[in-house]
């Protein structure tokens, strides 16, 4: 009984002999294929011979004299071989620019503050070394920035210990400790002394992102014995320090924030030694593999933040 012989698609070949075919198509001869090639002919030969047989086992080829020249069959598979060899080169130069970091794409995410400070310096050095990386960003709370993170939607979140959210299932690279300060009207009692403790504030109308202190800066607060009376929610940092420079309140400002505090404004550091700095760091997801910009990122993430003011910086 003859043996059932067995066809393939063009895409279920090997791409090496689709190379070779169109080597030796181009230059009309085995032997000057494999000079190019650096191979012996004869192995040109059998890639050649192993396509035919793929395929369905009709030539190529017609052997003359003096090298050789394309079948019918032959030049009608000319363009879709091209296509496929192009499409594999195109797939490697764009994974050798992601290797290189001088392609591909990184979406990442920030807590406001971060981004009064941290992020421009971090993003402005970034693009001057990598310009060919897509960039995209978005802002929002820490607990939003991880949720996104998690779905796949982002690739990197730089987030704060704040929020109190769960960050086992995220790879951290510290970036820096923030100090806190008070922020006062400028003509507050206060103001002059440079620093203050936390219960010298205890009976102070206080300005929060929230109206519960849980999860907020004002966790400090709590930890300090008492629990501070929040008169007004207020979302953004300009807002708050409106709200403060009006004399309607004081509130906790971390150091991404405090280098842009108005004139009218005055910031008292905290001094107490139980209120611990808030922890910033870029988070990945732990078991899923970054793109190679994100490890590039987390460097000028940590050069931009050498950079900040005040507060403390991780070693590298």
């Amino acid at each position: 009984m003859a043996a059932m012989r067995v066809r393939h698609d063009v895409a279920d070949v090997p791409s090496v002999w689709l190379r070779v075919f169109l080597e030796v198509a181009r230059h009309g001869s085995f032997t000057v294929a494999a000079r190019g090639l650096g191979w012996t002919q004869s192995a040109v030969s059998r890639q050649v011979a192993a396509l035919e047989a793929a395929l369905g086992g009709g030539p190529l080829f017609d052997r003359l004299p003096r090298g050789v020249r394309l079948t019918e069959a032959g030049r009608v598979l000319v363009p879709y071989a091209e296509t496929v060899v192009e499409a594999l080169h195109g797939a490697g130069r764009e994974l050798a620019e992601l290797r290189e970091v001088a392609g591909g794409r990184l979406r990442f995410g920030a807590f406001p503050s971060a981004d009064a400070a941290l992020v421009p310096q971090a993003l402005a050095a970034f693009r001057e070394r990598h310009p060919g990386v897509r960039l995209s960003r978005e802002e929002g709370l820490t607990p939003r920035l991880l949720d996104r993170l998690s779905a796949g939607h982002l690739d990197l979140a730089i987030v704060s210990t704040t929020s109190g959210a769960a960050l086992d299932a995220y790879r951290l690279h510290h970036l820096l400790d923030e100090a806190l300060y008070v922020a006062v009207p400028a003509a507050h009692p206060l103001a002059g002394s440079g620093a203050v403790r936390l219960g010298q504030l205890a009976d102070a109308d206080w300005i929060s992102g929230g109206s519960r202190p849980e999860g907020t800066l004002l966790d400090a607060a709590l930890r300090q014995g008492f629990r501070p009376r929040v008169a007004h929610v207020v979302a953004e940092w300009t807002a708050k320090q409106g709200y403060v420079a009006a004399g309607l309140g004081v509130t906790l400002v971390p150091t991404l924030a405090a280098g842009a505090v108005r004139p009218d404004v005055a910031l008292l550091a905290v001094l107490d030694e139980d209120a611990p700095a808030r922890a910033v760091y870029a988070a990945t997801v732990r078991g899923r593999t970054p793109p190679p910009a994100a490890d590039a990122f987390v460097a000028a993430l940590r050069q931009a933040a050498a950079l900040v003011p005040h507060g403390t910086h991780p070693m590298a």
